[in-house]
């Protein structure tokens, strides 16, 4: 009788232990994505860049001496039911010009759909000379039932990009994004 009063506390012991990591792994996947964001921008992974103060642009000079081409992708992800593209494929540019860039976005569904677009520059050593000044995907997107929206990407390469960089690339990948409370 005692073995199975014991077995009976070391189960339900057994159980609140469980259910302790279970809460801890829900916390832990809440926070994972704040504390990506500032993983992201602390080391500038994953193609988030962060603009200049417009002093430091005006005063930047354009290095006339060569040219860098600037490749453009797009990706929807499964559940968000949008086209989305660049307007243009690429365009040579050079560093230090800032230049702007667009892309085109359309709910295909009868409802408004929210959605936020993540960033990436390849190759990695170049993610922290392409400098977004204005961009679309500073701020999730709504797009209402049917409707299209063309989308400005504002930016430059800087001139301190390595020589031997002559293309960049930038993808976009576009996910459902759930609405904000107002």
């Amino acid at each position: 009788m005692i073995d199975q009063e014991k077995r009976a506390a070391d189960n339900k012991r057994l159980a609140w232990k469980l259910m302790w990591v279970v809460a801890g792994a829900v916390l832990f996947a809440f926070a994972l994505v704040p504390l990506y964001n500032v993983f992201c921008d602390l080391t500038g992974l994953n193609g988030k860049t962060e603009g200049l103060p417009a002093a430091v642009q005006k005063t930047m000079k354009v290095d006339e001496s060569r040219w860098v081409t600037v490749e453009f992708t797009s990706s929807v992800m499964p559940g968000l039911a949008w086209n989305f593209y660049p307007t243009q494929t690429s365009m040579k540019v050079r560093p230090g010009q800032i230049m702007l860039a667009t892309f085109e976005a359309k709910n295909m569904t009868n409802e408004t759909v929210v959605g936020q677009a993540i960033p990436s520059v390849s190759p990695s050593q170049a993610t922290f000379h392409f400098k977004k000044i204005e961009c679309f995907c500073f701020e999730r997107q709504e797009l209402k039932a049917g409707e299209s929206k063309e989308m400005p990407l504002r930016f430059y390469v800087s001139p301190d990009l390595p020589k031997d960089i002559r293309t960049v690339t930038l993808s976009y990948a576009f996910f459902h994004a759930v609405p904000t409370e107002n």
